[in-house]
């Protein structure tokens, strides 16, 4: 009873305290105070520093006072992860001019409160979990710069009353659920620069009525309609940055566009745009990226995009233009990524490209393209990324390719290369994709291969590829291997086993002998194993069992011998299962019933003996033929 008096008697004496000393606190203080109050965590550096006995808080984290009046014209509380409401108490710093709570987690409706802050120049909430309509009442603030609403929750329009703020020059919308239309009253706001709306779900048209002096416009990702104003009579030379990608735009890209002569970028990806890429672009000399992929564009690459001399980024991929490759890109002295895949291109690559010192990723798959890789493409240090794959380049790939850059990626599958593959393809040690397959190479597999560990997907298939493969280093990265369809010989490297994450090793059609290395079962990721139709010989290795991710497993039509271990039920991931034309022996075990998802079994052209197990006729996702017949052949070397 005594502690409990005491106890009382200490939180009374506290409270008297606490009062009667931020009574000296000026309103200000006091209003900031109440504004903590609805957090439901103090952050240290607030907790620290608001000390109610003070007499202003302009000492304060956060903090910034009129230097006479000690009135707050400054509260940033940015990046301080402080979650709660929005308590209306702040509105009673009538002085306040800049307002920043970005980055943290207040929740919410703005109060209506804030229609006090007549005298905010600058207000972000940008970054929090707000939501509820645009406050209107924000429309009637005479001096406000900028507003960030970005990365919220609000829903609702626009309203028209946003043309009232004429001194308005950043406007930040994007990432929340905004709808309706842009009205056009946005006109009104003269002084406007900065415009982001993207992410949200506005509809209608871009107005006509925006600015002369619009820098920057973002409307990505809503549901925009009509024909893109900008050029004509709305003006656009102080445009800088001109993002209107994954829109529902109807019409192409208007010739007046050569007008915003300031642009330096401009994207416009999956808009629906017809028709052919205006000459006009070739006026945006000061072009950085041009990016309009994934449109309906046809007709030929204008030769007129030689003059954005610029540029550092041109995608054009995924439409439908058609032609040659303009020699007049090689005048882009400062191009970095080349992007003209998936279109309909035919003739060479002009020589000029690759002669371009900043070059670092060129990708034109998926055309028509011929011709051979010229010498000159080796010297280019910067080069990162080639893919040519699905196009018709013939010839030998330039054999010093790789020495004097570091490539990160070569996709040249099903083209007509031939000769031998490059040696030092992986001399700058940051290979990871090597697809080579479906060509007409030859000779043997460079040891430099088995080296890179860096390689995470190598495709040789069908190509006519002879000699070993060679040994393999530690290799956490490989994932992917297909070698199928060549003239490989020799035994499967047990180094493999070092290669402890890879999922796919897909090695048929060639003329592998000797046994199924143990370390195989290393490979605890290993979800295809495809070693079919080459001369390997002796039984299945029980370490297999320890590839418990095996999904298909193809070993038909080798000399392998032996009972199938009993420790290979631990597959239960199984769905397709291939040993046919082998010569096992032994009965077929009952252990088959536990691969519950196979749907693919071929036993047949082996030695098996006994009865078929009745818990085969379980197996109810089988839907290949299940083939189980009997047949001792006499074994040929293919």
């Amino acid at each position: 009873m005594m502690m409990m008096r005491l106890c009382l008697l200490f939180l009374h004496l506290y409270y008297y305290y606490y009062y009667s000393v931020s009574a000296a606190l000026n309103s200000d203080g006091l209003a900031l105070l109440s504004f903590m109050s609805h957090w439901t965590y103090v952050p240290s550096s607030i907790n620290s520093t608001w000390i109610p006995s003070h007499s202003t808080p302009c000492s304060w984290e956060g903090v910034q006072c009129h230097p006479n009046t000690h009135r707050v014209i400054s509260l940033n509380l940015s990046y301080l992860d402080i979650p709660g409401q929005l308590g209306p108490e702040i509105a009673n710093c009538t002085q306040l001019k800049h307002l920043d709570l970005t980055y943290n987690y207040f929740t919410g409706q703005i109060p209506h409160s804030f229609n006090n802050l007549h005298k905010l120049t600058y207000l972000s909430l940008s970054t929090n979990l707000l939501t509820g309509p645009f406050p209107h009442f924000l429309t009637q603030f005479p001096h406000l710069l900028l507003l960030d609403l970005s990365y919220n929750q609000f829903t609702g329009s626009i309203p028209t009353s946003i043309g009232n703020m004429t001194q308005l020059r950043y406007l930040y919308l994007k990432f929340n659920n905004f709808s309706g239309t842009i009205p056009s009253t946005i006109g009104n706001c003269t002084q406007l620069q900065d415009l982001f709306l993207n992410y949200n779900h506005f509809q209608g048209v871009i107005p006509h009525t925006l600015n002369n002096n619009l820098v920057r416009f973002h409307v990505a990702y809503n549901k925009l309609t009509g024909t893109i104003p900008f050029g004509g009579s709305s003006g656009c030379q102080n445009l800088l940055f001109l993002d209107i990608s994954f829109n529902f735009f109807s019409g192409g890209i208007p010739s007046a566009i050569g007008n915003c002569t300031s642009l330096s970028l401009f994207s416009a990806v999956r808009c629906n745009l017809v028709g052919t890429i205006p000459s006009s672009i070739g006026l945006l000399t000061k072009l950085s990226l041009l990016n309009l992929p994934e449109n309906h564009l046809s007709g030929k690459i204008p030769p007129q995009i030689g003059n954005c001399k610029s540029l550092n980024s041109l995608h054009l991929y995924s439409n439908r233009l058609d032609g040659n490759i303009p020699t007049e890109l090689e005048k882009l002295s400062e191009l970095q990524d080349l992007e003209l895949f998936s279109n309909q291109l035919s003739g060479e690559i002009p020589l000029g490209i690759w002669k371009i010192q900043s070059l670092e990723h060129l990708l034109v798959y998926n055309n028509s393209l011929s011709g051979e890789l010229p010498v000159e493409m080796t010297e280019l240090k910067n080069l990162k990324n080639i893919s040519l794959f699905n196009n018709m380049f013939s010839g030998v790939i330039p054999q010093s390719l790789g020495i004097n850059s570091t490539l990160l990626q070569l996709d040249f599958i099903n083209n007509k290369f031939t000769g031998n593959l490059p040696p030092n393809l992986c001399f700058g040690r940051k290979l990871s994709v090597l697809n080579m397959g479906i060509n007409q190479l030859q000779g043997s597999i460079p040891r430099d291969i088995g080296r890179c560990t860096t390689l995470r997907r190598v495709i040789l298939k069908q190509n006519n590829f002879t000699g070993p493969l060679p040994d393999f280093e530690t290799n956490t990265n490989l994932l992917y291997m297909d070698i199928t369809n060549n003239k490989i010989n020799g035994s499967i490297p047990s180094s493999l086993g070092n290669c402890k994450n890879l999922t796919d090793l897909i090695l048929p059609m060639n003329k592998f002998s000797g046994p199924i290395p143990s370390e195989i079962g290393n490979l605890v990721n290993l979800r295809t194993l495809i070693l079919a139709h080459n001369n390997l010989e002796g039984p299945l290795p029980f370490q297999l069992s320890n590839c418990t991710k095996m999904d298909k497993f193809d070993v038909g039509f080798n000399f392998l011998n032996g009972s199938l271990p009993s420790s290979l039920q631990r597959w239960t991931r199984l769905n397709t299962l291939i040993l046919s034309e082998n010569r096992f022996s032994g009965g077929i075990p009952a252990f088959l019933s536990a691969f519950s998802h196979i749907s693919e079994l071929q036993l047949g052209g082996n030695m098996f003996g006994g009865r078929i197990p009745r818990s085969v006729g379980a197996l109810q996702n089988l839907i290949y033929g299940l083939n189980l017949k009997q047949f001792d052949r006499k074994h040929t070397s293919s």
